[in-house]
């Protein structure tokens, strides 16, 4: 993950060393978690959480454009445990689970014109996240991932140049972190991994 992560720095700085029109500025919005689970034993509710951060966008021939940002990014989510009281189905509810992150979504966008003062892109590409909050969890004896690698897909408007608001899904590629229970009546310890993703919807102003 590193060395991918060193190559994506490389050739941002190379673009910006070109004769590409470079944008800086300021990105910010919500995040509406989607946690999952790899057992039917856990669910969750989303919550929302939020990022905030500098960009910049590399301009690029044909209509398209590179952006990399640098946020502190937040998910949250209500984990249910269910258990089988006899025929009786219930469930716990715990504090939620928050995973604090400072993490790098690099984008390559495609815009398409929609006049002078308005244009309307969309976007893919990798998101880097590096843990920075509590990795364990004791009440749900739950522990987070240090890192991540994750995918981000969306779309956006740019208003007057300087104004962009965009939603995107980000879909993680592998697990984010693990619950670990001991069964009541084999007593082994078992885990269950999750993965948290979910949808980014924000702003950005470009100076």
């Amino acid at each position: 993950m590193r060395k991918t992560l060193l190559i994506i720095i490389s050739i941002v700085c190379l673009s910006a060393t070109s004769d590409a029109k470079i944008k800086f500025g300021l990105r910010g919005g919500l995040n509406i978690t989607n946690m999952s689970f790899d057992s039917s034993i856990f669910d969750s509710s989303n919550r929302t959480g939020f990022y905030v951060g500098p960009t910049m966008k590399i301009g690029l021939p044909l209509g398209f454009d590179v952006d990399a940002s640098l946020i502190y990014n937040q998910w949250e989510a209500d984990p249910e445990i269910y258990l089988q009281d006899g025929d009786t189905p219930s469930s716990t509810q715990g504090p939620a689970l928050r995973r604090k992150t400072v993490a790098l979504p690099l984008n390559l966008r495609k815009g398409f014109g929609l006049g002078h003062k308005a244009s309307f892109f969309i976007f893919a590409g990798p998101q880097f996240a590096f843990l920075v909050g509590d990795k364990d969890v004791e009440e749900y004896n739950y522990s987070w991932k240090n890192s991540d690698i994750s995918i981000n897909l969306g779309a956006g408007v740019m208003l007057v140049n300087h104004l962009e608001v965009k939603a995107n899904y980000n879909i993680p590629c592998g697990k984010t972190g693990e619950f670990k229970f001991t069964d009541a009546v084999s007593h082994t310890v078992s885990e269950v991994k999750s993965k948290t993703g979910g949808w980014q919807i924000g702003l950005a102003y470009y100076f």
